[in-house]
């Protein structure tokens, strides 16, 4: 895995190019709005918080604002150092780094780990890499919050044709066996051409012990 901070990310990747032209439109236009899965999960967090693909921010800055103390982490350049701004200007305790987060490891704990939105643009040995992995990155009594697109899923524009991977629901439960499932919502969007969006997202608590 890559170890924490190191910032090897793939300019060629077709998601990051994506998603980067999509955030400088949003930055462009201050469309900051917290998207319904991070609405959802809000309530959930609490004090030392880790976004991983977290975009422009937006639930780093509703995390913080609320009293989390958060590490916001993104592939996109233009995310992460609109993120840096915004911080910087409100005043909030938010440390935004770019990195490539492909098999992303800490020894650092956390009480809570969102990763929204992002394993799904892996390979699959990587996504379910990724996925294993945020547990062991949570103390105990600490969440960990997942949202990814899942099988069923027929838009696939955003998607790299070699890196990308679709979940059952099973699999995203897999490696939370025994925690406490705090939240379990699959959501279904329209999409373009006829195409949906399905999206499965889990709040899940670790055990104490």
């Amino acid at each position: 895995m890559n170890p924490e901070g190191e910032n090897i990310v793939d300019k060629k990747n077709h998601s990051i190019s994506f998603f980067d032209t999509q955030f400088q439109h949003q930055v462009g236009s201050a469309e900051y709005a917290l998207n319904p899965f991070e609405q959802a999960i809000l309530p959930y967090l609490h004090g030392e918080v880790l976004d991983l693909g977290c975009g422009l921010g937006n639930l780093a800055v509703a995390a913080a604002e609320k009293g989390c103390k958060v590490t916001a982490l993104d592939a996109s350049q233009t995310a992460v150092a609109d993120l840096a701004r915004r911080a910087r200007e409100q005043h909030l305790p938010i440390e935004a780094r770019q990195a490539d987060l492909r098999r992303y490891a800490t020894d650092k704990r956390y009480d809570c780990v969102t990763c929204i939105g992002l394993l799904m643009f892996f390979n699959r040995e990587d996504a379910l890499a990724g996925l294993a992995a945020l547990g062991e990155m949570v103390r105990p009594g600490g969440i960990v919050v997942v949202n990814v697109l899942i099988e069923g899923t027929t838009f696939m524009g955003m998607f790299d044709p070699d890196a990308h991977y679709l979940f059952s629901e099973t699999e995203v439960r897999h490696p939370f066996q025994g925690w406490n499932e705090e939240y379990a919502q699959v959501d279904v969007f329209p999409a373009p051409n006829g195409t949906v969006k399905r999206f499965f997202t889990l709040v899940a608590k670790r055990p104490l012990n």
